[in-house]
């Protein structure tokens, strides 16, 4: 278990910063447009992370958590005509991965992005995203992916398995499925987010078994899908983790629960971050741990300074469970 930042560099100025804060693995992508990328692309990526005496430790595929109106590859999610060709270009970057010696990619199926209201007020006055489902459009008109139900998304998400899984698992790349951010009923913009619920998490990672076809573990939308977030986490945890379903840890908290929640630094949320991260411990998660959604603050640099004192934050739990 160790420290990583799925942080864009702005410039070369951040690697330096990363390595002098001991943050040793990044995820990060190559340059150029997503689905374009080159087995050449990923050894230059490679090249430059390390030349910063840091390691790649995983990309994230062309697969994000935008809505599908502006993805790279939208017959995927969308059982287009395309779908078959955008997979075949998807399994072909998974053997890329390995070739380039990258162990892992995160990804998104996500067709109407990351739902919010308008940012809230946090500590200090900081600018925290928020979500409460009395505030937003709840009969938003469907978007490009029209009306899906459950079924039909468990239909599309199966096939999509199909395709990936047996490449990862033939080319050792670990694959780590965010969830959908947040929970919403069944039906909101017209589809049914079936990774927006723990049981429908559960039925995910079950599918097409495989030591390869696992969670990025997000705890902040994980705690969104619960009604008492404290209380309820630790058992989740423990079922992913003690079934090494886990490949990578968005780190985050919130304050709130489904369908009221404001995100909050790690350390101010309902959740406890430091019983959670022994709980980490405990089922034997091995990979990073990394911040995520970070509130909004003052001054020059508001998201370098907010992402240092999350990797400080969570560099004194991971330090402390080696000392008590």
């Amino acid at each position: 278990m160790y420290i990583g930042t799925q942080l864009a560099a702005r410039d070369d100025d951040d690697y330096r910063v990363w390595a002098q804060l001991g943050i040793k693995h990044i995820c990060a992508d190559p340059e150029g447009k997503p689905g374009t990328w080159t087995l050449d692309d990923l050894h230059r990526l490679r090249d430059k992370v390390e030349s910063f005496g840091l390691i790649l430790d995983m990309i994230q595929l062309p697969l994000p958590s935008n809505p599908i109106e502006t993805a790279t590859y939208p017959d995927i999610l969308l059982a287009g005509p395309e779908r078959d060709r955008q997979l075949d270009e998807l399994c072909r970057l998974i053997e890329n991965l390995a070739t380039a010696g990258i162990p892992a990619a995160k990804y998104n199926l996500n067709l109407i992005g990351i739902p919010r209201t308008p940012d809230e007020l946090g500590r200090g006055g900081s600018l925290n995203a928020s979500f409460r489902w009395d505030k937003i459009d709840q009969s938003a008109a469907p978007g490009l992916a029209g009306v899906l139900p459950e079924d039909e998304n468990w239909e599309r998400i199966d096939y999509f398995l199909s395709r990936v899984v047996p490449v990862a698992e033939a080319s050792k790349v670990r694959l780590a499925c965010h969830p959908h951010d947040p929970y919403t009923p069944p039906g909101f913009k017209g589809v049914t987010r079936v990774l927006g619920t723990v049981d429908g998490l559960k039925k995910f990672v079950t599918m097409h078994e495989s030591p390869y076809h696992g969670l990025n573990f997000c705890q902040g939308t994980v705690g969104e899908m619960l009604d008492n977030p404290r209380e309820e986490i630790d058992d989740v945890i423990r079922w992913f983790g003690s079934r090494n379903k886990i490949f990578n840890l968005h780190f985050r908290n919130i304050r709130g629960k489904k369908l009221s929640f404001m995100e909050t630094f790690p350390d101010e949320g309902d959740m406890d971050m430091a019983r959670s991260i022994k709980i980490y411990r405990e089922v034997g998660y091995q990979y990073m741990i990394m911040p995520d959604h970070v509130p909004t603050i003052s001054g020059r640099d508001p998201q370098g300074v907010a992402f240092a004192f999350c990797y400080g934050y969570t560099a004194a739990l991971l330090q402390a469970l080696d000392v008590y």
